[in-house]
């Protein structure tokens, strides 16, 4: 009798004899490089350095394309855009010590927003592992230990041998719901060394399902068939999941309005009658999210942002569909199914009955008319139509991302449709090396960035990482003279600001120098100049002078 785990694959004779007969001239840096390659990567980002130059070597003699960023920690940012746009892995290879901790705040934001980024450092020769004690440069005490606490796993290589199984798992590990970010490091003798090793050829590291208990499935179908009042919030985990036909299929069927976290924009068609669009930062939105009897939350934990800070107060029944354990119910109690987006939703589709609800469309367009009013009343007309502006200059299936910016934070609740934002972690630059990390993936589309004068500042450099890869990205700088938003809520806080207004370049000669083409514009011209950038080939800059502000708070 034999089991499917005891069945061995017999190499064939050509396998064999190539196995045997490495070709010369190969160091583990190509281990690393091999595996990639066998697990399917095409693309990889990173910045060289000291200790990690025998993978930067191994990537001569590859065909995987290199995209080389000018700072670790956009290099980081790239990579999480490259991983949310294609759904793949995204390999960042980083040296040691400052060259690995410059990237900690980029593999954050990917935590955050579980994109699934490989990170490889280099460690210092393995004679120094473990105390810091042999004075190597950029030598860390615990290198490791400064990553645990923020990505999804640790893998340690110790031996030329272990890299393609420590690359492998974690590979598995970045693509298995929840998607995230993973670590694994390589001391640099490893890496030099002259292997022996057979060449690494196809590699199996299939992600996990994480598939539902059924038994809770059958009880969310119940509850939502018999409720009076259902609604559905649909997060992240939806866009993740690729899961978003299936979610209006059940919205649907239910005549169940929903809305969209800021994270999962995108996730249901914008002007669906169902739509309640992204006002979450809206008393409007969340009163009525408050008064289902059944609320369905999918791929959401409803942090921050998604529960308007923290004031959401759902009354009725909530149902949680979570792929990461440690968000399912950690704000609000529910009916917590620990699930793929996807593979829930299909569930319930396969077992909720049908309900016909005529007054949904109706509550759903009140709703939408009473946040139009509110808006009406702050005299916002400038911010709303540069945000129009600029959606009307970005061609459809262009996608777009956005650093933390007033602009953005607009975007996050009046953008119709998908983004890509900062806004897991919150931290500034992403913007800029994002679309470049994009316009990687898909050369054949242009790519829109979006920052304020201050966040344009951390990635200033990547204007020579777009001209040298004549990356199709167009850059929004809306220059406010300063840090805007930090000025707007000490302004409301303290009366004054402290610390926000910012000395800035002209950034037109300045995007110029680097031989990017750049314009200045206004509110009236500003759809035809980002029109016309975008239509251009190659990199390109818009700086828009303006100062905006934010609507007024509503969960106050």
């Amino acid at each position: 009798m034999t089991h499917d785990h005891d069945v061995v694959l017999r190499p064939t004779e050509a396998q064999t004899r190539a196995a045997l007969n490495p070709p010369p001239g190969r160091i583990g840096g190509d281990l690393v490089v091999e595996t990639l390659r066998g697990l399917g990567a095409t693309t990889v980002f990173g910045l060289p350095g000291q200790h990690a130059l025998g993978m930067f070597d191994a990537l001569r003699r590859s065909s995987m394309a290199y995209v080389g960023l000018r700072v670790e920690n956009n290099a980081g940012f790239a990579a999480d855009a490259y991983g949310r746009v294609t759904g793949e892995a995204a390999p960042l290879l980083l040296s040691t010590g400052p060259g690995a901790l410059m990237a900690l705040a980029a593999l954050q934001e990917a935590a955050a927003a579980s994109a699934p980024v490989l990170a490889i450092a280099s460690q210092v020769p393995t004679a120094g592992l473990g105390g810091g004690r042999h004075g190597y440069l950029h030598e860390l005490r615990d290198q490791q230990g400064s990553f645990r606490d923020v990505v999804k796993s640790v893998h340690t290589v110790r031996s030329q041998s272990q890299i393609p199984s420590a690359i492998a798992a974690a590979w598995e590990s970045a693509l298995t719901a929840p998607h995230g970010p993973v670590w694994v490091e390589i001391p640099q003798d490893v890496l030099l060394a002259e292997t022996r090793l057979p060449v690494v050829t196809a590699v199996d590291a299939t992600p996990h399902d994480l598939v539902p208990r059924p038994e809770l499935t059958a009880v969310a179908a119940e509850l939502l068939t018999h409720a009076a009042r259902p609604a559905i919030i649909a997060g992240g985990g939806v866009v993740r999941a690729d899961a978003s036909g299936k979610l209006r299929a059940l919205a649907e069927r239910l005549d169940a309005p929903v809305v969209t976290t800021f994270g999962g924009k995108g996730a249901f068609p914008w002007e669906h009658p169902l739509s309640l669009q992204s006002w979450m930062e809206d008393r409007h939105t969340t009163d009525f999210l408050e008064d289902a009897d059944v609320l369905l939350v999918v791929g959401s934990g409803l942090g921050e942002l998604s529960s308007n800070y923290h004031t959401f107060k759902p009354r009725g029944r909530m149902i949680q569909i979570e792929a990461d354990l440690g968000k399912l119910e950690s704000n609000h109690p529910a009916l917590g199914i620990h699930a793929d987006a996807r593979i829930a939703l299909s569930a319930l589709l396969e077992t909720v009955g049908e309900r016909t609800d005529p007054a949904a469309a109706d509550s759903v367009r009140t709703v939408l008319a009473k946040v139009r009013e509110r808006l009406a009343g702050q005299d916002l007309d400038a911010e709303q139509r540069i945000l129009a502006e600029v959606r009307a200059a970005l061609p459809a299936d262009a996608p777009s991302f956005w650093d933390m910016t007033i602009l953005a934070y607009w975007a996050w609740s009046a953008w119709p449709g998908a983004l890509h934002s900062a806004q897991g972690a919150g931290g500034l630059g992403y913007g800029f090396p994002a679309a470049i990390g994009a316009a990687a993936a898909d050369p054949t589309r242009p790519v829109l960035a979006v920052s304020g004068d201050g966040g344009a500042m951390y990635s200033i450099a990547e204007l020579a990482t777009a001209k040298q890869y004549d990356l199709p990205v167009t850059w929004l700088i809306v220059d406010d003279g300063g840090y805007g938003i930090l000025r707007e809520y000490m302004t409301d806080a303290f009366g004054e600001a402290t610390a926000t207004e910012l000395a800035r370049p002209d950034f037109v000669a300045l995007a110029e120098s680097f031989g990017v083409p750049a314009v200045r514009t206004s509110v009236e011209s500003l759809r035809e100049d980002l029109g016309k950038a975008l239509a251009a080939p190659g990199p390109s800059v818009v700086v828009l002078p303006a100062v905006l502000r934010m609507f007024a708070p509503t969960h106050l």
